[in-house]
């Protein structure tokens, strides 16, 4: 009895240790031991030096995943072969950082286990330790490794998958349920826009004269920090949220029920009696919402990872090896 007892232990830890999707928690501990050690380093130093570089890690992290899935597809440059590529598609040029930490960190990687550690890991690694810091430790969980990189990245598909702000709860519900993603993860992952900053092109048509159902207050000030016509070359940025602009908080949700967000897309979340209901239980239970996001981004962190058969371990995240 007792050799069964510890047969079916050892068939749980490693049920456990395993994630459905082929990825495993711990996967670098023999193949690479410092690699997640190496990402938060890295990803420390760059926000002790710019908060704002942690927003847009947490964002490299679900731009990435929802255009062919988490195998910083999202990384790679543009060449002659493929003068297009994700970075450069509407959703994410000029506005999508962080590119710079993930290669620095990848290049403290090669040095250390070189060939080893998936860009993909990289950036789903450095988007959990942003959170981390973000928080002041507050969103804090482990996730599994084993991702590999992708070969194809093509701007198109960023307007094809990526939810722009200006969509409505069903549009928004059906863009998540695309990637696997249910309407919890969808209100709950709305709530990183606590930290960040927009372009006023995303919301201008929310602050006209008069204005949409934004707070009064707020579209006054934006209105005059943003030009009546945005351009590519006239379009300044102000911060997400106007109380805690740099913390990881459940502010957000306090935001969206005084009214006080930016895009169309955070206001939707009032439009139903079930995203509303989620809204008020992430601002009023304490802690909810770092759990619930912490268990959300494992879940994103899993869409539509590679195989051996079409993917591989870049050498450099910019360029297909």
């Amino acid at each position: 009895m007792a050799r069964v007892a510890a047969i079916l232990v050892s068939c749980v830890l490693l049920l456990a240790a395993t994630s459905s999707h082929g990825l495993k928690y711990g996967y670098y501990n023999r193949r690479c031991p410092p690699a997640e050690f190496i990402v938060r380093k890295v990803v420390g130093k760059a926000i002790r030096q710019n908060p704002g570089i942690g927003a847009g890690l947490i964002r490299l992290a679900f731009h990435d995943c929802f255009v062919q899935g988490c195998d910083a597809s999202v990384l790679l440059d543009p060449t002659p072969a493929n003068p297009r590529p994700e970075k450069l598609g509407p959703p994410n040029f000029p506005s999508l950082r962080g590119f710079e930490v993930i290669d620095v960190a990848k290049a403290a990687l090669e040095r250390v286990c070189p060939g080893k550690v998936s860009c993909a890991d990289v950036v789903q690694f450095a988007g959990r330790d942003a959170a981390f810091f973000l928080s002041d430790h507050k969103v804090n969980y482990t996730l599994p490794g084993g991702r590999l990189d992708g070969r194809v990245s093509l701007e198109n598909e960023t307007l094809a998958f990526l939810p722009p702000p200006s969509f409505n709860l069903s549009e928004l519900v059906d863009s998540f349920r695309t990637k696997g993603l249910d309407v919890d993860d969808l209100v709950v992952l709305s709530g990183s826009h606590t930290i960040g900053r927009s372009h006023c092109s995303s919301f201008s048509d929310r602050i006209g004269t008069p204005p949409s159902d934004m707070d009064a207050g707020l579209a006054a000030v934006l209105r005059r920090r943003c030009p009546a016509n945005p351009n590519f070359n006239n379009d300044p940025t102000v911060v997400q949220d106007i109380f805690t602009p740099n913390r990881l908080d459940n502010q957000y949700y306090n935001n969206v029920l005084r009214r006080k967000v930016l895009f169309k897309s955070d206001a939707a979340l009032l439009t139903s009696t079930e995203t509303a209901r989620k809204v008020v239980e992430n601002a009023a239970v304490r802690g909810r919402w770092e759990r619930k996001f912490a268990r959300a981004m494992v879940k994103m962190a899993a869409i539509e990872v590679k195989t051996a058969a079409n993917g591989e371990v870049r050498r450099n995240c910019r360029v297909v090896n």
